[in-house]
C-alpha cells in the first residue's frame, strides 16, 4: 500500500470532514432541528434506494473494472442505475409517505450514475480522481447552496436537495468526460456472463451493506415513530460525528480494497489490512477523544440550543464508532477477496439485536436508548468480524500501535510533501 496515496486519502478526507460539519452547521442553524430531521430521513431513504442501485454501480463496478472492458461495464451500470432510480422510489411512495419525492427520484438516478462513473476510477487504482470527485461532491453541494439560497432566495428545506441534484449533474457529466473519451463505441455491447457476474457479486455484497445500513439508520425510523422527528433531527448529529470520523477508515478501506481485488498475494494482503487497522484504530481514537474533550455549551453554539445533548449522544456512540473504525477495514478485505457470506452474517446478527432492543429501549429511553442500541449493534457485529479475521492470522496487540519505524515513514512523507 503506499504511503503517499494513504497520507494524499487522509489529507483529502479531513477536508470532507471539514466540509460536512460546515454542512451539519448551516443546515442545523438555517433549517432548525425538524428541517435537519427532514433532510436525515430524505438522506436515509436516497441511502436505501441506492443499496439497490449498488448491486450493479457499487463494488461489482470496482472489482471487475480489471477483469472486463469499462463500455461493458458502465452499459449495465447506467441502465441499471436509471431503471432502479425512478422505479424504487414509486414502490416506496406507496409504502410510507415520502418527503420530496421528486427530488428522491431525482438524487437517485443522478447519484446513482456518478457512483458508478467514481467506482470505475477505484477499480483501476485511480484514487487520486476518486479523492479528487469526493472532495467535489461537498464543496459544490456547499456552492450551490449558496447560489440557492442567496442568490435565487430559495430559502425551504427543498434549496438543500435542488443543491445536491445539481452538484450531482455537474460532476457525472465532467466525469463521462473523462471516462467516456478513452472507450470505443464498438465495444459496447451486452454479455449474459457478464450482467450475471456483476449481478452475482454486486447483490451478495449489497444484501451485507443494506443490513449494515439498517443497523446504522433503523434508529431513526423507531425514533420519528416513538418520538416525532425533531429527535431524529438531534440525534442525527450525534450521527454525523460518527459518520464523518469514519471518513478516515472508510477512504483507507477504499485504498485496500483496491490493492486487493488487484492482488493475488494472500499475505500481502494481509499485512496491508493490519496496517490499515493501526492507522483507523489510532486517528479514530484521536478524533473521539479530541470531540468528547470539547464543552457541551460548545455543541449548542455551534447548532443552537435543541442540540444541548449533543455531547452525550456522542459519547454513547464511541465504543460504537471505534468499532465501526476498525470492521470497515476487515469487511472491504473479505469484500476484496470475494468472502461475503461473513459479512453477511454479521450484519444480520447487528440487526436482529437491533430491532428487538429498539423495541424495548426506544420507546423508554428515547435519544439515549437510540444510542445504546446503535452502539451495542456496532460492537456485536464488529465482534465478529474482527474474530473471523484473527481465525485467518495471529492476534497481536501490536497490529493496533504504529511502531516507531512506521510512525518515522509516515512523518517522512508529509514532511518531504510538504518541502
Amino acid at each position: 500500500m503506499k504511503q503517499n496515496t494513504i497520507i494524499k486519502t487522509f489529507i483529502s478526507r479531513f477536508l470532507i470532514l471539514i466540509l460536512n460539519f460546515g454542512l451539519v452547521i448551516y443546515t442545523t442553524n438555517m433549517w432548525g432541528s425538524q428541517g435537519k430531521g427532514v433532510i436525515s430521513i430524505v438522506i436515509a431513504d436516497l441511502t436505501i434506494i441506492g443499496f439497490f442501485c449498488n448491486i450493479f454501480v457499487g463494488s461489482s463496478v470496482t472489482y471487475f473494472a480489471s477483469k472486463y472492458k469499462t463500455e461493458q461495464i458502465l452499459l449495465y451500470a447506467y441502465l441499471w442505475s436509471i431503471l432502479i432510480g425512478i422505479s424504487v422510489p414509486l414502490i416506496f411512495s406507496t409504502i410510507h409517505t415520502l418527503e420530496y419525492p421528486y427530488y428522491l427520484i431525482g438524487l437517485s438516478v443522478l447519484s446513482s450514475l456518478l457512483a458508478a462513473n467514481v467506482n470505475l476510477f477505484v477499480g483501476q487504482k485511480n484514487i487520486k480522481m476518486f479523492n479528487l470527485y469526493t472532495i467535489l461532491q461537498q464543496v459544490i453541494h456547499i456552492f450551490f447552496i449558496v447560489i440557492i439560497v442567496y442568490g435565487i432566495k430559495i430559502t425551504s428545506v427543498g434549496a438543500y436537495f435542488i443543491a445536491q441534484i445539481s452538484c450531482y449533474v455537474l460532476l457525472f457529466i465532467m466525469s463521462c468526460f473523462q471516462i467516456l473519451r478513452h472507450c470505443k463505441l464498438v465495444n459496447i455491447s451486452f454479455s449474459k456472463q457478464i450482467r450475471n457476474k456483476l449481478f452475482d457479486y454486486g447483490w451478495k455484497i449489497q444484501v451485507s451493506s443494506f443490513l449494515q445500513f439498517l443497523n446504522y439508520r433503523l434508529s431513526f425510523y423507531f425514533l420519528e415513530f416513538f418520538k416525532g422527528i425533531t429527535s431524529v433531527g438531534i440525534f442525527s448529529i450525534g450521527i454525523a460525528f460518527s459518520e464523518a470520523i469514519w471518513t478516515v477508515s472508510r477512504s483507507l478501506s477504499i485504498i485496500l480494497y483496491a490493492d486487493v481485488v488487484n492482488s493475488n498475494d494472500h499475505n500481502d494482503a494481509i499485512e496491508k489490512t493490519k496496517i490499515s487497522l493501526k492507522i483507523s484504530f489510532l486517528i479514530t481514537l484521536l478524533f473521539i477523544i479530541g470531540i468528547l474533550l470539547l464543552p457541551a455549551q460548545f455543541y449548542v453554539m455551534i447548532f443552537g440550543k435543541d442540540f444541548h445533548e449533543t455531547k452525550r449522544i456522542t459519547l454513547f456512540l464511541s465504543p460504537g464508532i471505534l468499532a465501526i473504525a476498525v470492521s470497515n477495514i476487515i469487511g472491504y478485505y473479505f469484500a476484496g477477496i470475494n468472502k461475503l457470506r461473513i459479512l453477511n452474517i454479521k450484519s444480520v446478527i447487528g440487526l436482529v439485536f437491533t430491532l428487538i432492543s429498539s423495541f424495548l429501549v426506544i420507546p423508554r429511553w428515547g435519544i439515549t436508548g437510540a444510542c445504546i442500541v446503535t452502539s451495542g449493534s456496532y460492537c456485536i457485529s464488529s465482534a465478529l468480524l474482527f474474530w473471523k479475521f484473527y481465525e485467518l492470522t495471529e492476534f497481536h496487540i501490536r497490529d493496533f500501535v504504529l511502531s516507531k519505524s512506521e510512525i518515522n515513514l509516515l512523518l517522512n512523507k508529509v514532511l518531504r510533501k510538504n518541502n
